[in-house]
């Protein structure tokens, strides 16, 4: 007998042994990659058809749902409730004004920029905050963005407590903004609002980008095992401090472009305006609970529900509120997971999946096991 006969098989190499691999990719996941080409082409191409209020509404739409995609890699992956995101907003959006109207530097510069001075206050704040846990966290980062408003609020070159505007010779010097003039053969407002519209799709499908690339990484399985549990995270030798520290800046960054491409738009800031809790944190937050929290399709489902409903019910005044609320509690009491959770679950779908699957052979008679 031969000597190779009495090793044992190993797993995959027998005729009869079932061959095990890991997988992400789902068949769902693939016709979606396969249309949203086709569809960031049509969005692209959007402004030579469609009119200004077209355009408008679908500006705010993809800035909110960058930021509920930020928010929800932070409470969904992270286990980091915030509700002080509205500090980095103010941020980005003061700090744009600043190198706007102080330095003279261009508009679309301004907002890279302003997304760099937004991370640099996450730095501090986290080194703060990070001392506590749970609600103690959430308040911690209220009370971090109620502090900036408050010290904005003194800077008299940028309004003060009353705000200013953008002076209309610097909304109208925007890189790339003659070329949609000529392109479009429209005048300067409309051309803002187009140049507007397109960085606007830059920023929603970067942060998709990014947000998915990060998940599927091992900066993502670690920020999976920190979410489910800190101490078993550590365990395991997860650097749980680097990891949030991580996630938390680089969501400031992004959250400070956008609100300086909000405010951009706006050409009007004030620190209630800025720093508003409700518009920047609290819609944020209905939009990815209602959607589905911990799911990158989410925040899709959250934002157009949230849209079509301050369409119709905004007139309503405050019952508006009174309904958004009363949707989140009716929705967390009989479908937690939200509106994409319940359809995820019946249809056993996933268009981002970000989840690691087991495939094994039909015939060893075991199923895909999901894994982190």
């Amino acid at each position: 007998m031969r000597p190779e006969a009495n090793k044992p098989a190993a797993l995959g190499e027998g005729r009869h042994s079932p061959r095990f691999a890991v997988a992400t990719a789902t068949r769902a996941s693939i016709i979606a990659a396969l249309a949203v080409i086709p569809a960031v082409l049509i969005l692209i191409a959007l402004p030579a058809f469609a009119d200004r209020a077209l355009l408008q509404e679908l500006f705010y739409v993809f800035t909110m749902l960058t930021l509920a995609q930020l928010w929800n890699l932070l409470a969904g992956s992270a286990g980091l409730i915030s509700v002080g995101q509205q500090a980095f907003v103010g941020m980005g959006a003061y700090a744009l004004f600043a190198f706007t109207i102080i330095a003279g530097l261009d508009p679309v510069l301004s907002i890279v920029l302003a997304g760099i001075v937004a991370g640099a206050l996450a730095v501090p704040a986290a080194l703060i905050v990070f001392r506590l846990r749970g609600a103690y966290f959430a308040i911690g980062t209220w009370v971090v963005a109620e502090v900036c408003r408050l010290v904005l609020a003194q800077v008299k070159h940028l309004g003060g407590g009353t705000g200013t505007s953008l002076p209309p010779d610097i909304a109208g010097s925007m890189i790339g903004l003659d070329f949609v003039r000529h392109l479009f053969r429209v005048r300067g407002p409309a051309a803002r609002d187009i140049l507007s519209y397109w960085l606007a799709l830059v920023l929603v499908v970067g942060t998709f980008i990014l947000v998915y690339r990060l998940l599927r990484s091992r900066h993502g399985l670690a920020l999976s095992a920190v979410g489910d549990s800190e101490p078993a995270a550590e365990s395991t030798g997860v650097d749980v401090f680097r990891t949030k520290f991580l996630i938390y800046v680089v969501t400031a960054i992004v959250t400070g472009m956008v609100g300086a491409l909000l405010f951009l738009q706006k050409a009007r800031i004030s620190p209630d305006a800025a720093f508003s809790l409700i518009d920047w944190t609290a819609y944020v937050i209905f939009i990815v609970v209602i959607g589905g929290i911990g799911t990158m399709e989410g925040p899709i489902i959250g934002v157009v529900i949230f849209y079509l409903l301050q369409y119709y019910l905004a007139a309503l005044g405050s019952w508006y509120l009174i309904l958004l609320g009363a949707l989140a509690i009716l929705l967390m009491l009989f479908a937690p997971s939200g509106v994409w959770g319940v359809i995820s679950h019946y249809f056993d779908i996933s268009l981002f999946p970000v989840r690691r699957r087991l495939v094994v052979p039909e015939r060893a008679g075991l199923r895909k096991e999901s894994l982190r």
